[in-house]
């Protein structure tokens, strides 16, 4: 599976962005998809996640209430919604996909993974 992220950018605290992530001719059904996240000198982590059937979601606590993780198997692609940013989101976002049991899983239960799009959130 192919994935490529998109949406990232320069906003302003309080900000709102929506990032996607599309694959290539693959559809994302029996996948647990997820975003995460990577800022400077520190490790990645994981932001939401969507279980393989759909109706499983997970946040991160630092995000709950203000991102929003969805996905359209029909257009195969999924979004994460980011409202309210804070400078703390400031961080490079991945797009990832797995087919392991583990829910949510870590980074390393993820084989395919988008080439990152930076968020960056000034003050």
């Amino acid at each position: 599976v192919q994935l490529q992220a998109s949406g990232g950018g320069l906003v302003q605290a309080g900000d709102s962005l929506r990032l996607s992530c599309a694959t290539r001719g693959r559809s994302f059904r029996g996948y647990t998809t997820a975003w995460f996240r990577q800022a400077p000198g520190k490790e990645r982590e994981l932001v939401a996640a969507i279980g393989w059937a759909g109706t499983s979601t997970t946040y991160a606590d630092s995000v709950k209430g203000r991102f929003t993780m969805s996905r359209d198997n029909a257009k195969n692609a999924m979004y994460l919604q980011m409202n309210d940013l804070k400078p703390e989101d400031t961080a490079v976002y991945y797009c990832a996909a797995q087919l392991t049991s583990s829910w949510p899983g870590r980074a390393s239960d993820y084989s395919y993974w988008g080439q990152g799009t930076l968020v960056t959130v000034s003050s």
